[in-house]
């Protein structure tokens, strides 16, 4: 059995100052943030390293659609998303800026003469994790990207590299050609079945990154208008070498888990629940800032009420009241993180504050799961049971454990 199954063993251990039922549902039905508090979610926040792929590449040349189709966002939401951060660079922050766990750097200069790395290095310097160099597989006029490249890998060698050589079909012979199935460039290779012509231009642009240790990834992410099947051609590769390069569990906690309840409202729910739950772990786990069980309450009422947003619904006393009492209320009463070193003093400060957060964050993280499916069924108009609520809640928070363990613990 997970460990994050077994959740009722922590259930009334804990002191709990919001162990009355309806003092946490007031706290989160009308929250009363004090500057404090506001305080301290600021300070988890900037605790937090957000990873950050940062995309070189000209433009035009796909930076956009790996976004999009990484995270599952639309055109309108990147672009409207992105702020700059430095003069010559442009960031995403997804799902938005308060609960973003992943971050996307757009260096937007590349195409301007004379353009200097430095800057954009230097607001990289403690945050970038991955770059990922972004070239049409047909495009040989790579000196801007390749120079910027130089740069930041002269400076940071250890920084992992993707080359996404991308619109492989501007490299096939006729419009009529489809994708290649089964994919043809595993394992860093290029099948013969694959176009002589770009064939030859894949293998080309490889040459450019002689002594620099690159993992190249052939993908076409394109459109439905577009006509190719599938449209996210590559992105299993892609996730490979992303996953192998920076084994965050990244993928899983961006695909989420749809399961039975297949809907825009779930998935759209499901990047804020990944983002406020990390906050509530680090909130529970991370010994300085001093954040209370009171952060961890005003980080779950955001949850709450962004699921509601999402949902189009109000968020009742009823609806919250209808979970807690199917959940118990025993299981809050686990999320005291530092009164779990009371518990465990043999595991040491720092194994316990990361059960704490782990814990905290996979109660967080089921609790907006359940709300989602409390909201989802009352859309339906279908009538909701304790034991399907206690269900899903048991699901999810084992679910969660194990989504969030590693960026959790990684941080304490």
């Amino acid at each position: 059995m997970s460990k994050f199954t077994n959740w009722k063993s922590w259930s009334g251990k804990i002191s709990n100052p919001f162990s009355n039922t309806s003092a946490y549902i007031d706290k989160i039905i009308k929250p009363q943030v004090d500057k404090a508090a506001e305080d301290k979610i600021k300070a988890i926040h900037e605790r937090l390293p957000v990873p950050v792929f940062w995309l070189l590449g000209k433009t035009q040349s796909g930076k956009s659609s790996i976004i999009r189709t990484l995270t599952g966002s639309s055109a309108a939401e990147i672009g409207n998303g992105f702020k700059p951060c430095t003069r010559t660079a442009m960031l995403f922050d997804f799902p938005d800026a308060e609960t973003a766990f992943l971050r996307f750097l757009d260096t937007r200069g590349l195409s301007e003469k004379g353009y200097d790395a430095s800057e954009d290095m230097k607001w990289c310097e403690q945050q970038a994790h991955l770059v990922i160099v972004v070239i049409k597989a047909m495009d040989h006029q790579q000196e801007s990207v390749l120079s910027a490249l130089k740069q930041v890998h002269k400076a940071h060698p250890k920084w992992p590299i993707i080359v996404a050589q991308t619109a492989l079909h501007e490299g096939y012979p006729g419009r009529a050609m489809a994708h290649i199935q089964p994919y043809p460039f595993a394992d860093g290779r290029i099948s013969e079945s694959v176009p002589a012509d770009l064939r030859c231009s894949l293998l080309k642009q490889r040459e450019y990154f002689a002594g620099i240790a690159a993992t190249f990834v052939p993908l076409d992410f394109t459109l439905p208008e577009d006509d190719y099947a599938p449209a996210d051609y590559g992105l299993d590769a892609l996730w490979d070498a992303i996953e192998l390069v920076l084994p965050l569990g990244l993928r899983a906690m961006l695909e989420g888990h749809i399961g039975a309840i297949n809907d825009v409202y779930w998935q759209a729910a499901h990047p804020h629940i990944i983002g406020y739950a990390i906050s509530a772990g680090l909130a529970a786990a991370i010994p300085v800032p001093a954040a209370s069980l009171g952060t961890v309450v005003a980080i779950q009422s955001k949850l709450f009420h962004s699921i509601a947003h999402v949902y189009g619904l109000p968020l009742t006393k009823q609806s919250i009241r209808e979970i807690i009492s199917a959940v118990g209320m025993g299981v809050l009463a686990g999320m005291g993180g530092r009164e779990l070193l009371k518990l465990i003093p043999a595991y040491g400060q720092t194994v316990a504050l990361s059960v704490a957060g782990v814990y905290t964050a996979a109660v967080t993280y089921a609790l907006g799961k359940t709300l989602c499916f409390y909201f989802s069924k009352t859309q339906q108009g279908k009538a909701l049971q304790a034991d399907k609520l206690r269900e899903v809640f048991n699901a999810e928070f084992a679910r969660g454990g194990e989504l969030l363990r590693n960026s959790i613990k990684k941080q304490v």
